[in-house]
């Protein structure tokens, strides 16, 4: 699922409206936990100093102002009366997907060890207590919280959830909590570093409670080949959707497919959005840094599940890679650990960009333990992206314009080795549907039919890590943060850079800041509004909820390639590439405060106050 901001049509006013929940249970840390990284003394005045009042008049600002009780959704407008995380927010609302509250702590703790000034703790602890606040009370997080109470979640569920029309994540309310798009996974790694920060009892709480979560969560022995993996959704809810509406199926062409073809997707091991990655990251950092060396089997359960699940066609050899889902146990004859598939438009298949993300995965894997059997059937699933038939042509620009600059289809069915393209009729939830054939032409926008890969790249990592030596690997593994014999300390930063991956964590390695020149930072600041706040356009906007939308057929095209259907659908869509219908009209993106913007705008004054050369 991809991460967006979005600002409110203008078609008709938005009303706002507000939930509820915590943690329980808690089992405290051992005593051996790392020290947090030590906050930078406070620099002496100089080119630093406008920097740094900026940095604190942006901080001021989103904690005072812009926040709800310490949350953040993704983007408002500047009077605050329109706000939107993924879909339209009510203001008493936080989303924990990134870019929201969480990723907004981090930025916040960054902050703070680059300077060493307490206000930067004082926002990261509000903005964090938040995080905590809105825990589910199995240790994991939804992606969204509403403070005012789990009735008024169910009430944004029940009317601009239901209604969004490509959202279908967010069309039901299952009351646990996700793995997608690294919500617990990021909400978990700010609760370990404001542990580790000043050894707060409310984060440390958090922080086992996050644990705790992750590893029931995780499959265990009894499933077999599942064993290791994780579930999209935790604890499964019996009553999930295993099916999609298919109103007025005589709309669908001869011999397209349609619906979730493997039930209730969030109950398969899942590697979409990087899952397995994101929580074997996590738990690596407690290894790191409080010592829990008990994870590792875990950690190893999950490496070793991801080489399992790798699949290979009985009938096409040379097919052999990932789906985004793999079933986690027999289901209707079909075995567990075969490819599943997921939401309405992720069909039953391989998915090349999976595959890619799995290979890179598998090769961290080895950098991690120096293991080869995590590089053993690489090569079939690097051969298997170079394959002919899963290349998009030559003039697919001509073919069909949204998938230019894309060198192979998505989805690959089984067997066949053949492109599925994902497409859609209707104008609506409830008269629309979407489906899968074999047409490249007229594609769904929000969710792309090919993808750009790069074999080659592969497989120059896969060629070196062959050629090490025994002594190369054994001096490589000695340096991996899973043989870490005394608790290490964090990277400083966690959002002012980038986003913290495996190799940050070998002993030894640094995350060097990037050179930010004074120009820059004197650009940076001058945009303040008021000195105190950062507009951009906001990339998507949506319609208000009117209620449900029409069952009657639509029959016509106009939404078929586009973000959004009609005005009852809630989804957002770019406001510069609406649908080519009234009352839709073409006008250029507003500016809102967007917390993506503000954490790079952040991340660079960040960097050049506080650079790690």
């Amino acid at each position: 699922m991809k991460r967006r901001q979005f600002a409110l049509s203008v078609l008709s006013p938005v009303a706002l409206v507000a939930c509820g929940g915590g943690s329980d249970n808690p089992v405290f840390l051992p005593p051996a936990a790392a020290p947090a990284p030590a906050p930078a003394p406070a620099p002496a005045p100089g080119p630093q100093a406008p920097a740094l009042v900026a940095l604190k008049s942006a901080t001021s600002y989103m904690d005072e102002v812009v926040s709800y009780k310490g949350g953040y959704v993704w983007s408002y407008s500047p009077d605050l009366t329109q706000t939107f995380g993924e879909m339209e927010a009510k203001r008493t609302m936080l989303w924990l997907q990134p870019p929201g509250t969480s990723s907004i702590g981090h930025i916040y703790l960054d902050a703070y060890h680059a300077t060493g000034d307490e206000r930067f703790y004082q926002a990261a602890d509000r903005t964090a207590k938040a995080v905590a606040s809105a825990q589910h009370s199995s240790g994991g997080w939804n992606y969204i919280y509403d403070f005012a109470g789990e009735e008024s979640l169910k009430h944004w569920y029940d009317t601009v959830g239901k209604n969004g029309w490509r959202l279908e994540e967010f069309q039901h309310y299952y009351g646990n909590a996700t793995f997608d798009d690294a919500t617990t996974a990021v909400a978990s790694q700010l609760m370990l570093r404001m542990y580790l920060e000043k050894k707060d009892p409310v984060y440390q709480a958090a922080t086992n409670n996050a644990i705790k979560f992750i590893t029931e969560a995780q499959f265990g022995p009894q499933f077999g080949v599942a064993d290791g993996g994780w579930p999209q959704r935790f604890p499964h809810n019996p009553n999930a959707v295993s099916s999609m509406p298919l109103p007025n199926p005589t709309q669908l062409p001869a011999g397209a497919r349609a619906g979730m073809e493997d039930s209730d997707y969030t109950l398969h091991v899942t590697f979409n959005d990087d899952v397995m990655g994101e929580n074997i990251k996590f738990l690596t950092l407690c290894v790191m840094a409080l010592g829990r060396t008990d994870l590792v089997a875990n950690i190893t359960r999950a490496m070793d599940c991801m080489q399992r699940m790798q699949w290979t066609s009985p009938t096409q050899p040379l097919q052999s890679g990932w789906s985004l889902q793999h079933l986690s146990r027999d289901t209707s004859g079909r075995p567990a650990g075969a490819p599943a598939g997921a939401r309405s438009y992720e069909p039953r298949s391989l998915a090349t960009h999976t595959t890619q993300t799995n290979i890179q995965q598998l090769l961290g894997y080895f950098q991690l333990t120096g293991d080869k059997k995590y590089l053993s059937q690489l090569q079939k699933a690097i051969d298997w992206l170079k394959s002919p038939s899963i290349q998009l042509p030559a003039n697919v620009s001509t073919l069909n314009p949204l998938l230019a600059g894309r060198n192979v289809a998505t989805f690959i069915e089984l067997d066949t080795n053949e492109p599925l393209y994902i497409h859609r009729y209707g104008s609506n939830i409830n008269n629309g549907a979407y489906f899968f054939d074999k047409d490249i032409t007229n594609t769904i926008s929000h969710y792309s039919s090919g993808r750009s890969v790069d074999p080659a790249a592969l497989q120059k990592r896969l060629d070196d890590f062959n050629a090490m030596t025994q002594a190369q690997i054994d001096a490589m593994v000695a340096k991996s943060p899973l043989r870490a014999t005394t608790a290490r300390a964090l990277p400083k930063y966690f959002a002012a850079i980038r986003e913290v991956d495996f190799p940050d964590l070998f002993e030894g390695a640094v995350m060097k800041t990037p050179v930010v020149p004074e120009s820059e930072v004197q650009t940076i600041i001058s945009a303040l509004v008021d000195g105190k706040y950062w507009t951009a356009p906001v990339p998507e906007i949506v319609n208000p909820y009117r209620g449900d939308g029409p069952a009657t057929p639509y029959t016509g095209t106009a939404y078929r390639s586009r973000h959004v259907g009609d005005v009852y659908d809630t989804s957002p869509y770019p406001a510069d590439v609406p649908p080519d219908i009234a009352p839709y009209v073409k006008r250029d993106k507003p500016q809102f405060i967007i917390t993506s913007n503000f954490i790079a705008r952040m991340g660079r004054l960040i960097s050049f106050v506080g650079p790690v050369a």
